[in-house]
């Protein structure tokens, strides 16, 4: 029975806190869409979640000097839904949406103030969000003791950023940028076993769709045209699960991302006293590629409940232009049969290390931060049929 448990149980299990390691990993990564659902069992099956992330980044110091900034870093959630369609046997399609990728910043006093004695915009507030809707099917054949799978698929990618400075707010737009995912997997229902390798590509986004609205104390401009460019980045994950003794699982990922390939995002404002019309912009990250790290275990207490916990490294992207350093999450997660489906459930706590960026290495104005805490909670219910 301890067995049966365990294999049924497995993706599940693992997804209810290993999302939250995913969640808070480095650069602006956030959701990852649910495409494990096409592996389990079931005609037709659903699953909807939420995940809610408290990150607690601030600065310690501003040009040399102790900051009483509040944290920059804001709260952020992000919504998941996945939707699997068993056509046959050997085909099955997954509908999925979530929010792959994502930033919030409010900047106090002292930081505005600096960027702004160091030439920079003096930023208040910038964010950003990405929605993903993609469908992505799986096609499977006997092999050995298993099946093989070939998974593969297209998705939609939109973009929305704002920032408001001194000078006026800037919004950008691309309602529409296309990629794909492709990926193999090797099962052993027997043993709860799989290894699957899946890469997601690279997202050129064109936010031709933009304004920017002019501080009448500045320039009495109003509202003009604004458009801007930039790359998110492709990435390729290995994960890997089994059974290790009746009742237990032991599973990990690995994923790389491409980030060194966001170097800058480069806009343009309209600006009728500029050359051409419009002024050149750019915000610089120079980041480099990234690497997330994730292990853990799971068991099956009875026939309706079962439990994990995982620890998850997130390789630091920044290059000194801003602070984004390695991270720490330790997750635990509970998956429980209630009522007609399954619900799952996690949390994590996460160790974001210190770091520092400086103006000699393309930052707005030197900053360092200490080690900060951040935290989060997903919760999800799935049904099938």
């Amino acid at each position: 029975m301890a067995n049966h448990l365990i294999k049924t149980t497995a993706i599940g299990l693992i997804a209810a806190s290993a999302f939250v390691g995913g969640a808070q990993a480095g650069g602006w990564n956030r959701g990852e869409a649910d495409t494990d659902i096409l592996f389990e069992d079931g005609d037709i099956v659903a699953r909807g979640g939420y995940t809610f992330v408290m990150p607690k980044r601030g600065y310690d110091t501003i040009e040399g000097v102790a900051a009483t900034d509040d944290d920059f870093s804001q709260n952020y959630s992000i919504p998941s839904f996945a939707a699997k369609v068993k056509v046959s046997d050997r085909f099955a399609c997954a509908f999925t949406y979530t929010q792959p990728f994502g930033a919030d910043a409010d900047y106090g006093a002292e930081a505005q103030l600096a960027s702004l004695l160091n030439g920079g915009a003096g930023a208040s507030h910038k964010d950003f969000i990405t929605n993903e809707y993609a469908s992505t099917c799986a096609v499977n054949m006997d092999a050995g003791m298993g099946k093989a799978y070939l998974l593969g698929g297209v998705f939609l990618q939109d973009f929305k950023y704002t920032a408001n400075g001194r000078a006026g707010d800037l919004r950008l737009e691309d309602d529409a940028a296309y990629g794909y995912r492709i990926g193999a997997a090797y099962t052993i229902p027997e043993y709860a076993m799989r290894f699957q390798l899946m890469y997601r590509s690279k997202i050129d986004h064109d936010a031709d769709d933009g304004s920017f609205d002019w501080n009448p104390a500045v320039a009495p401009l109003g509202l003009q045209d604004a458009f801007g460019a930039g790359t998110l980045p492709q990435s390729i994950k290995l994960s890997v699960q089994s059974g290790v003794a009746p009742g237990w699982l032991v599973y990990g990922s690995v994923k790389w991302t491409d980030w060194s390939v966001l170097d800058s995002l480069n806009y343009s404002i309209g600006n009728p006293f500029a050359p051409g019309g419009y002024l050149p912009q750019e915000d610089v990250y120079n980041w480099k590629d990234g690497w997330t790290v994730q292990a853990g275990v799971g068991h099956s207490f009875n026939e309706k409940i079962s439990g994990t916990v995982n620890l998850t490294w997130d390789k630091g992207v920044d290059s000194g232009a801003d602070i984004y350093t390695d991270t720490w999450t330790l997750g635990a997660g509970v998956l429980a049969k209630v009522g007609p489906g399954e619900l799952r459930a996690g949390a994590g706590v996460s160790y974001l290390t210190s770091g520092s960026q400086s103006v000699a290495n393309d930052a707005t104005f030197d900053a360092t931060a200490d080690g900060d805490w951040a935290y989060a909670v997903t919760a999800s219910y799935k049904v099938s049929f």
